[in-house]
């Protein structure tokens, strides 16, 4: 890692986020609504052809924006005031340090970051400019671009490696773990942030398919929706404000990947409903503004993943896998018969009723907790509150969310997978992960207000019912905070347990034969491995070409042939990889060329193997 790049990337971030507090933004809500306009501005300048420079020039002015915030602090001009240091501020800071240093020493794994996520921020990186028609090597073409560009800025001043990539997601994704907390009006209860912690500690769970040591999106999308939500609800008594956020947010969204689309609606859904139970006026004339100002503020949104969207269509000719393509959903629909659809639908409903199922425990403690805690705060305190009205929005969006997973299998996943629901407790728990953080939110509000004290200018350390509250209180906070640190230990020991088990798998092995290659090239090259079920589903292929970034990598496991079979397809390459002992291979090259090998990278000449340490481009 670069000390010094690092360094840079910190002043840009502080600059930033100085800046945009200047202009209003919540303190909570400033590392990711800054994050969010640096990859928007990234995003403009790949557009455009820049990216390079861009690279370099978003950096560099969150770095001015530093000199700029200096001077006014010097000059008294715009001052912005200390909020204080509260007990959550430093279990973030804590964990967040402890699972960064973790991650950061963590390998990929995971099939989807080499067939895409970590494929295109070493293209972007080392090629400098977005995928092209031309190269083939990237399959997932009309994938939105948004996560792997900051990370692309990130990596390209610490460095480029696995973790420095794991690094720079996960400051997305704590960022917007951290604007959540915008939502609480009395930060010195602690009670009420460490409910939070203790469902981020829980999340986790639901996020077990992924983890945080992988480059997939399916949990920062949930995370950044709910910062989202935190910033709109923040922002309820500055319309502009709130409307700002919900465009820059929903932008953020949708380049984040397609399916994007149902938080965005969710979003818009809640920006209109604030906008008309907040606004002034008679109540026809504030849902007149409301629909008014949330139909530019959401059609302003749309606008970038639209810029994407033409892109993607003057740029490539072939569909690509989740692509949004009207003809290719007909097209797909034409060769779905009743019965396929019957029985997709069929499993499909098998899984998300099953108590088996991660995400519908995940529903189901939704639903009690937010049913428990309206009865409570209602019945047993005698306060009214919104978790009611939150629940049944809550379900709302599980039911409207399942529709467009089971819509997507039927309209643009091949019957292969579809039949098989691949990745869908990963797509359904990322809907979890959202409601729960929404429900969260809602339920720390409600705490708030149902308080003893409700004018938080007057709380202090009196400001209980009687001492069993006050107790109460205490113990809670030492409950939730003890139990929220556990779960996230437990967390942190589950992905360095991984990493161990990792050092077995095709990408770590490739790290001990070969020096990674980063010059874009066209090397036919022959992965050896003995694992059918990698070359059989194609994981080996994958890994293959991010590692020596070539677009003629071909993994192959049978070599059971004669020695001029074995011959003629050894020429057919530049290079041979052998990651580990091939019991076939090692003697069918000894047969044929009187060479022993077990593991290496080797170059193929006309009297065999060669063996070397890099791939020539």
């Amino acid at each position: 890692m670069s000390i010094s790049g690092l360094i840079v990337f910190i002043m840009a971030q502080i600059g930033y986020t100085g800046m945009v507090r200047m202009a209003g933004v919540n303190k909570y809500m400033s590392w990711i609504t800054s994050m969010v306009i640096q990859t928007l501005l990234l995003y403009v300048l790949a557009m455009l052809n820049w990216l390079k420079f861009g690279l370099k020039a978003v950096v560099i002015l969150g770095c001015i924006f530093v000199v700029v915030r200096i001077g006014t602090i010097i000059f008294r001009v715009g001052k912005l005031p200390f909020e204080g240091i509260h007990y959550f501020d430093v279990w973030m800071i804590a964990i967040g340090i402890i699972m960064g240093r973790i991650l950061f020493a963590s390998p990929l794994i995971h099939y989807d970051n080499y067939s895409h996520w970590a494929l295109i921020v070493k293209y972007l990186l080392f090629q400098g400019h977005l995928p092209v028609a031309a190269d083939t090597i990237i399959s997932f073409t009309s994938y939105p671009p948004a996560t792997a560009l900051f990370i692309t800025q990130f990596v390209s001043w610490v460095g480029f490696s696995d973790g420095a990539m794991l690094l720079g997601q996960f400051l997305l994704i704590w960022a917007s773990i951290y604007g959540i907390f915008a939502v609480l009006r009395d930060r010195t209860r602690s009670t009420n942030s460490f409910v939070i912690c203790f469902t981020v500690s829980i999340i986790n769970i639901f996020n077990i398919s992924i983890r945080m040591n992988n480059l997939l999106v399916d949990f920062v999308l949930p995370v950044v929706a709910a910062a989202g939500f935190a910033g709109v609800y923040a922002y309820r008594r500055s319309p502009w404000l709130q409307c700002a956020t919900a465009s820059l947010f929903s932008a953020e969204l949708l380049l984040i990947k397609n399916s994007g689309t149902m938080y965005v609606v969710m979003l818009g859904c809640y920006l209109l409903y604030s906008l008309v139970t907040n606004g002034q006026g008679q109540r026809w004339k504030r849902l007149g503004k409301g629909i008014s100002k949330t139909v530019v503020t959401m059609g302003l949104g749309y606008l970038p993943f639209f810029w994407w969207n033409q892109h993607v269509h003057a740029t490539f000719s072939a569909v690509s896998k989740h692509q949004i393509s009207t003809d290719a959903y007909k097209s797909q629909l034409a060769h779905e018969s009743s019965a396929v659809i019957a029985k997709i639908g069929s499993k499909f409903l098998h899984q998300i009723l099953s108590f088996n199922s991660l995400s519908t425990r995940g529903v189901l403690l939704i639903n009690v907790g937010l049913l428990g805690a309206w009865i409570i705060i209602r019945w047993f305190l005698r306060k009214k509150n919104n978790l009611l009205k939150s629940l049944i929005a809550s379900d709302i969006s599980f039911i409207a969310y399942y529709i467009s997973v089971f819509a997507m299998y039927i309209v643009s996943m091949p019957y292969a997978e579809a039949i098989l629901l691949d990745g869908s407790e990963r797509y359904l728990s990322s809907m979890v992960i959202l409601n729960l953080l929404l429900a969260t939110m809602v339920l720390v509000v409600a705490m708030d207000r149902a308080s003893f004290e409700e004018d938080v200018s007057k709380r202090g350390i009196r400001s209980f019912r009687n001492v069993i509250t006050k107790n109460v209180y205490q113990l809670s906070s030492l409950v939730l905070m003890l139990f929220a640190s556990i779960l996230m230990f437990s967390e942190i020991n589950g992905v360095k347990y991984n990493n161990t088990l990792g050092k077995e798998q095709l990408p770590v092995q490739l790290k001990q034969i070969a020096q990674q290659s980063t010059q874009y090239n066209h090397q036919k090259i022959l992965l050896v491995d003995p694992h059918f079920n990698d070359v059989n589903n194609y994981y080996a292929g994958y890994v293959g070409r991010y590692y020596f970034f070539s677009d003629q990598v071909v993994g192959q496991e049978n070599f059971m042939m004669s020695q001029a079979e074995f011959k003629n397809t050894i020429k057919q390459y530049d290079y041979v990889v052998l990651p580990e002992w091939h019991r076939t291979f090692t003697t069918m090259l000894e047969k044929t060329y009187h060479q022993d090998y077990k593991t290496g990278l080797f170059k193929v000449t006309k009297d065999g193997l060669q063996k070397v340490n890099k791939i020539n481009v």
